[in-house]
């Protein structure tokens, strides 16, 4: 089959079967040594999402986001940036920080809002940030990253830097104005941009089928004037396949692509919702039976580069590093009251700076707590 009609906007591209075999013709020749990390990093993913809707139902943290069900669509399509690229994520892409470098416990204290987080407690739970890792937070406020990020690839472009900059989005985004006026940007200008799209079957509790007659969502990108192209979001070297294909072509200066990962949310939105109450959990099931980590490593089993012992050796550690850095994180105080009005400025304005004095004033005085 040629590439054209395997990465297309209304078919489903596949490397693996649901049972982890490897179809015909489709090996991406990736490393073991790439597919093992990649596994390793959805693996340790649901283990740290458990982890933290634990701490959630316990009180200990306020608000948690699981992408449990998405691992393959975030890690693989992750995977394939360089460090140099942008990552603009939606609200399912959080493990994807980690992967490219921001530590465990800085995400962990972004969680709780505390002194050691690097926001200082100013954004919402769950939404990590890293200048360092070009990892810009996420946005509570549905599809505006997509905007944001075709500014940023714009500004690449015009300053001939070589960077490509890569968006997320969610099905019930793509209903979003900003959406829209994202991909019509970077269509017209053919900007070093990958949309991706991680079509989890659910915006909260509107289904997918009230958010668009197309026949796919891929298929938007050609009234934009780009290449949209449908990938099973469950499989992960798909997923990684696709992603590096967009990203490498975006990188030679060849336009924009956009990608919809079909997948499925496993879970609620978020920790705050209940999913029994708008869908069927026949309809669950049979996700189920498509999980992304159980396909992924059948097919490294049958390559010998995966095992049991691997495997309660990877939940066993990961269990470990996640416990100390929660412990480290809980030794943490919230930020000072008086911190609210830092950061904004280069030099702090008199008024501001009367606030902030006035604030410390009450703490000192007994009106107030620095760690409320």
């Amino acid at each position: 089959m040629a590439v054209k009609e395997l990465f297309a906007p209304t078919g489903l591209y596949q490397v693996l079967s649901d049972d982890g075999e490897l179809l015909s013709d489709r090996d991406p020749g990736l490393s073991d040594g790439v597919m093992a990390r990649l596994y390793e990093a959805m693996a340790r993913n649901r283990i740290l999402d458990q982890r933290m809707l634990n701490l959630q139902r316990q009180g200990r943290i306020a608000f948690y986001g699981m992408i449990h069900g998405q691992e393959a669509a975030t890690m693989g399509s992750a995977l394939a940036l360089e460090d140099r690229d942008w990552l603009f994520p939606a609200l399912r892409e959080g493990g994807a920080a980690i992967l490219r470098g921001m530590s465990l416990g800085k995400v962990i204290a972004q969680v709780m809002g505390n002194d050691l987080d690097d926001c200082r407690g100013r954004q919402m739970p769950c939404h990590p940030s890293s200048l360092q890792k070009h990892h810009v937070s996420m946005s509570s406020c549905i599809a505006n990253q997509t905007t944001q990020a075709a500014g940023a690839a714009h500004a690449a472009k015009i300053r001939k830097d070589d960077v490509v900059i890569v968006s997320y989005v969610g099905d019930g985004g793509t209903s979003e104005p900003d959406f829209h006026a994202a991909m019509n940007w970077a269509g017209v200008y053919q900007l070093p941009l990958v949309m991706i799209c991680q079509n989890n079957q659910w915006a909260i509790s509107v289904p997918v089928t009230r958010q668009t007659a197309s026949e796919t969502i891929a298929v938007k990108a050609l009234a934009y004037g780009m290449e949209g192209v449908r990938v099973d979001g469950n499989d992960a070297l798909a997923v990684y396949a696709a992603t590096k294909r967009a990203v490498d072509k975006a990188r030679a200066g060849d336009g924009p692509t956009f990608l919809e990962l079909v997948t499925y949310r496993m879970g609620g939105h978020t920790s705050a919702d209940d999913p029994t109450r708008y869908r069927s959990e026949d309809e669950v099931e049979a996700w189920r039976r498509k999980d992304p980590l159980t396909r992924l490593r059948r097919f490294l089993e049958k390559r010998g580069l995966w095992d049991d012992e691997k495997q309660a050796s990877l939940e066993k550690s990961y269990a470990e590093e996640i416990s100390a850095a929660v412990e480290e994180a809980e030794k943490h105080p919230l930020p000072p009251p008086a911190s609210m009005v830092e950061d904004v400025y280069a030099a702090l304005p008199w008024h501001l700076r009367e606030q902030q004095e006035e604030i410390i004033a009450r703490g000192a005085s007994g009106h107030g707590n620095s760690s409320n």
